[in-house]
């Protein structure tokens, strides 16, 4: 019935508003009178109510207190009363004046105004709410009340309590805060009990808790990933708060409460960056970011962009996404200049002109080809771009006495199964070999990292994708894991280990557990409300070209050495030396554009590269000739 009720003309609320008012003031003047009007003529009486009519007139029709939706009533409605309650009780109060000489023809004493002016305020404010609550309860009161806890007793888990219960939409009931803070344990906020988890676990067991939204910054990921496996084990739905730093214009409000997503839960736990010295070294420089639209990149940027370089170098060859990178970082307004620069970087002539007019002083190197099935289809780009790219770009940072060159590898270097890992170490070799050649003048400097979410064809979205279309989800094999790193904690650790490198090093970065990719489909299902297999399917399509159940960051034969950070080591690898490596990357830039010759470049990589044994891949029978190719 409600519902069908249009929304009332603003000259009824007008109406209301004045006659609340004239109550207001008749029991100002009643109490005044010692709860009785004895005394008080007629005419007095009805020129007072007929004078402050006037005047709230006058003064609602200025501040238009009656122009919200009343049962939309909400602070800057309250606002806007208390505002016009105060201006017209000022009016009165300046007629009781001796001034005006007018206090004798109307009730208006002190006592009298401040009073009318509580109870105006009070009487205005009660019926809008009144009629907010009756809309509310009519609106929801046929819809199922869903039961809810908040984990996390402090402010966060408060505004969220506050937040909700302001939205008339949400037809909620917090029955519970839930802490791991003993000390807050059957205490209450707000008339919500604090429970501890043993309580939260029986209330779950006997099904009255429909959803649980974690509303705490300082909780651990094991922890999150402890409440949501439980929740999810008892088909209640897990909600999440953002972080402060992503509410909307600072404030927040119910609609940015989201579902938890699987992101959430492999991410780690903050990391400290020694942003100072960083800052330091890049302050006033020229930074060239090789892939800068790529996911690391991109980041990259965003990172470089708040520490007062002279100028980014944007470098890359996807023409659309480096235009929405300079688009995003124009609307941002960084004092730093970031130039875009569409090129390949395995075209030298190009590359040449952007060290000819920037002259950079850094180089961060995060081009190359990273999809594993496709390198292995197509060995000639893998060793062009990845390879060839690379000593092109190191090449012109000596010539061009670049202070440091940091490069992006991977963990698929390590023990290299596939042609995208092999190029990748065979860049990192070549990179060695420049900085133990060049010495005291170019640093270079190799980062290893696995799998990063939400980068560009990351497992994730692509698990996202399968789901959200009704499956099947598709896993190679049931027993594969990967390393996870969130793209913003890879790219700090980039920086901070670029900081710190004399040269000649290969850091690799702690990255925790791996994951089960199995595991993470099923966990990714759940999330979404569904059932493993039998919502949706996981099928099995067994190991890719040149792909590995497991990745590692170090070669059997290295050792690892600890730095200051705890997450950040070096690889003690194989010396290089550049006289006999340089004749097989001549090789390389001979054979590249000849197509027939890839098998011919796959065998040159595998003698670089003695521990690439190719798995699942054509270039398996290259391992079992002895790599005897006929070069």
């Amino acid at each position: 019935m409600f519902n069908k009720i249009n929304i009332v003309p603003r000259w009824i609320i007008l109406i209301l508003d004045l006659l609340v008012t004239k109550m207001a003031l008749l029991m100002a003047i009643f109490i005044k009178g010692e709860l009785s009007f004895n005394g008080i003529s007629i005419e007095t009486l009805v020129n007072t109510l007929l004078f402050m009519g006037i005047v709230n007139l006058l003064v609602f029709a200025s501040l238009k207190t009656y122009s919200g939706i009343v049962r939309y009533t909400g602070l800057q409605d309250a606002f806007r009363i208390a505002v016009s309650v105060i201006s017209s009780s000022v009016i009165l109060f300046f007629f009781t004046s001796d001034i005006l000489h007018y206090s004798a023809t109307f009730l208006f004493s002190k006592s009298i105004i401040i009073s009318y002016a509580t109870f105006s305020f009070l009487g205005l404010i009660a019926y809008r709410i009144l009629v907010k609550f009756i809309f509310s309860y009519a609106r929801n009161y046929k819809m199922e009340k869903k039961s809810v806890v908040i984990f996390g007793a402090s402010s966060a888990g408060i505004a969220t309590k506050r937040v909700l219960d302001h939205n008339s939409l949400n037809n909620i009931q917090i029955i519970a805060f839930i802490d791991d803070d003993k000390k807050k344990a059957n205490k209450v906020i707000d008339g919500i009990e604090i429970i501890d988890f043993n309580h939260f676990s029986k209330l779950a067991k006997k099904n009255l808790v429909s959803e649980l939204i974690i509303a705490s910054f300082s909780i651990s990921v094991k922890r999150k990933n402890q409440l949501v496996d439980f929740c999810l084990d008892h088909d209640i739905k897990i909600l999440s708060v953002p972080p402060y730093g992503q509410w909307e214009g600072g404030k927040f409000n119910s609609a940015q409460i989201r579902s938890i997503k699987i992101e959430d839960l492999l991410e780690r736990d903050s990391i400290f960056i020694n942003n100072q010295q960083i800052s330091n070294q890049v302050k006033g420089k020229r930074i060239l970011v090789t892939g800068a639209a790529g996911s690391i990149g991109s980041e990259i940027v965003r990172q470089l962009v708040g520490l007062n370089p002279e100028i980014i170098v944007l470098c890359d060859q996807a023409e659309t996404q480096l235009h929405s990178l300079e688009l995003e970082l124009a609307e941002k307004k960084h004092r730093t200049n970031c130039v875009a620069f569409l090129a390949d970087i395995t075209n030298e002539t190009r590359m040449r002109d952007l060290y000819q007019k920037f002259k950079p002083h850094y180089v961060y190197h995060a081009a190359a080809y990273k999809h594993v099935p496709m390198m292995e289809l197509c060995p000639s780009e893998a060793i062009k771009n990845n390879v060839l790219g690379t000593k092109i770009i190191a090449d012109l940072s000596v010539e061009y006495k670049v202070e440091r060159f940091v490069m992006i590898s991977t963990d698929k270097a390590v023990n290299p199964t596939n042609v995208m890992g092999a190029s990748k170490r065979v860049a990192e070799i070549y990179v060695q070999g420049l900085s133990v050649d060049t010495a005291n003048r170019t640093k270079f400097i190799t980062t290893r990292f696995g799998n990063v979410l939400g980068s560009n064809g990351s497992v994730i979205n692509h698990f996202k994708e399968q789901i959200e279309n009704g499956g099947p989800v598709t896993v190679t094999h049931p027993n594969i894991t990967r390393y996870f790193m969130t793209i913003p904690e890879a790219c700090q650790l980039v920086l901070e280990a670029g900081s710190m490198g004399n040269g000649g090093e290969i850091f690799v970065f702690d990255m925790g557990e791996p994951v089960a990719i199995n595991e993470l489909a099923k966990k990714m299902i759940r999330l979404y409300g569904l059932v493993p297999n039998i919502d949706i399917n996981i099928t099995f399509t067994g190991l890719r070209p040149g792909e590995k159940l497991y990745e590692e960051l170090l070669n059997d034969a290295e050792n690892v050495q600890k730095t200051y950070h705890e997450k950040i080591m070096i690889a003690k690898v194989r010396p290089v030396v550049f006289s006999e490596i340089n004749d097989a990357f001549s090789y390389f830039t001979e054979m590249v554009n000849q197509p027939e010759k890839e098998l011919m470049m796959v065998a040159k990589m595998k003698e670089l590269v003695p521990e690439f044994i190719s798995n699942n891949s054509v270039y398996e029978s290259l391992d079992q000739m002895g790599k005897v190719v006929n070069l």
